[in-house]
């Protein structure tokens, strides 16, 4: 009996130890493409619709479904193993022209439309967590719609256009390209400003009610391009996490562009996210940069703030890449390193999207939901396909509204809201047809239109449609 209870221990142990070393053990270096391509990679940043539309026309042209000469399209996407990445909608350059600013934001979001509409197969447009994880499941690249630099909203529009951009999946909403806006204050330099002094300007009261209601609709706000003082004051506002999408960390290099130690702390404890960037202007002294110098910016940001707070964005084809690291097909050269460097193979999901979908699902949490609004919802058929071209600069914009199994509707609830503007449509009851028929000339090339009705129980359902001027 002894000898029987002697033997269960030194088995136990053993076996205590054992397990205790496969623990202990280093990621070796031959599992980083394991790793790498079994988890959810999440890209925070790309500018690659820009190149996806005609410089003139801002019609979509170029489709990334084919090889490229791109920094990111499909091909190179799915070589890198790179599942969700972000695509932004950049538009800095039309600060005093508020029509053209929302025609080109607009032109961008058609184009990611437009690409997926080209790659069926292998791209989808993915706004909730729910969806990208789903598409990533389909062994589809889940395109999130996002937007850099706010400049189409203005007092006069921006809760409604918000709430279009909304309907059009836009996940993430950066206030800034650096310069400021009615929103506030951009990277630390004045717009129009040739000595780029320093800004001691903020987040406005509009930047503000914009804050509060991307929580409301669960909309994550960008802190990158953001002046030092409008990132403090947003997180004063904001009841949910927010998201630097490519920024980097100003300890490793200072730059306006990069974020403190300061800023740091206080978005561990917002509960948000930095995403490195690529550019290695932000990353380091030396021209070209190196994949070194990313995972340099990680490893800082990960030993003050945790690992749970930091993320990759790269800003493809939005800036030049490392000499080592020159396209999306190469993403997973960054896993290599930070397997060298002993990261774990959790820590390495986490860095490499898992971070990013937690605060994509806690903003989504954050967002308001009234139950009390029950019932059948109205079923509304807009006339325009997205992305359809119109004749008119004073175009009849209408849909028919059904509603399933007979369920009455509210018809003094409808709205059609253009370009931010709500406007009071007629309805047929007839033909249940809502319309609007403008009658000012609309200016520039694309714009968007929403049709809104409610049941009697006050239940909303809303479809947006981007469309263009035909010249």
């Amino acid at each position: 009996m002894q000898n029987k209870l002697a033997y269960l221990i030194v088995a136990a142990l053993f076996l205590t130890f054992n397990a205790t070393s496969v623990l202990a053990q280093p990621v070796k270096v031959q599992d980083a493409e394991s790793i790498h391509f079994n988890s959810t990679v999440v890209d925070g940043h790309s500018d690659t619709m820009m190149n996806v539309i005609d410089d003139e026309t801002w019609l979509p042209v170029n489709d990334i479904g084919e090889e490229t000469s791109f920094h990111l399209d499909i091909p190179k996407a799915q070589t890198g193993g790179i599942d969700a990445p972000f695509f932004a909608a950049y538009t800095s350059g039309y600060y005093d022209n508020n029509p053209r600013t929302i025609s080109r934001t607009l032109a961008l979001i058609n184009a990611l439309y437009w690409t997926e509409e080209q790659n069926p197969e292998d791209f989808n447009i993915s706004s909730t967590t729910k969806e990208i994880q789903q598409t990533v499941r389909n062994n589809k690249i889940a395109a999130i719609p996002t937007i850099e630099g706010a400049y189409s909203l203005q007092e006069h529009n921006a809760i409604e256009l918000l709430h279009q951009y909304n309907d059009l999946g836009i996940k993430v909403l950066g206030f800034n390209w650096n310069y400021s806006n009615a929103l506030g204050e951009g990277t630390d330099r004045v717009y129009g400003d040739p000595e780029r002094t320093p800004s001691e300007g903020g987040l406005t009261e509009l930047g503000a009610d914009v804050a509060r209601e991307m929580n409301t609709i669960g909309m994550a706000i960008d802190v990158s391009h953001m002046s030092r003082n409008t990132f403090f004051d947003v997180l004063d506002v904001t009841d949910a996490p927010v998201i630097a999408s490519h920024s980097g960390v100003d300890a490793v290099k200072a730059h306006p562009r990069n974020l403190t130690d300061e800023q740091l702390l206080a978005l561990e404890e917002n509960g948000g996210l930095i995403n490195i960037v690529f550019y290695p202007a932000f990353l380091t002294n030396d021209e070209t940069g190196s994949v070194d110098d990313i995972v340099d910016h990680i490893d800082h940001a990960v030993n003050l703030i945790g690992i749970d707070h930091v993320g990759l964005g790269s800003d493809f084809d939005g800036a030049s890449m490392p000499e080592d690291l020159q396209n999306a097909a190469e993403m997973p050269k960054v896993t290599e390193e930070l397997v060298e460097r002993g990261y774990s193979s959790r820590e390495i999901e986490k860095l490499l999207g898992g971070n990013a979908l937690r605060v994509l699902n806690e903003v989504e949490s954050a967002a308001e939901h009234d139950a009390s609004k029950r019932g059948v919802s109205p079923v509304v058929k807009p006339d325009l396909e997205m992305g359809e071209a119109v004749s008119s600069r004073t175009p009849l914009l209408e849909a028919e509204i059904a509603t399933k199994r007979g369920a009455p509707v509210d018809a003094d609830s409808f709205n059609v809201i253009v370009d931010g503007i709500d406007y009071e449509p007629e309805y047929d009851s007839e033909t249940s047809t809502v319309s609007l028929q403008l009658s000012e000339e609309l200016q520039e090339r694309f714009h968007v239109v929403t049709f809104e009705a409610k049941n009697r129980a006050g239940k909303v359902t809303r479809e947006t449609r981007i469309f263009y001027i035909e010249d």
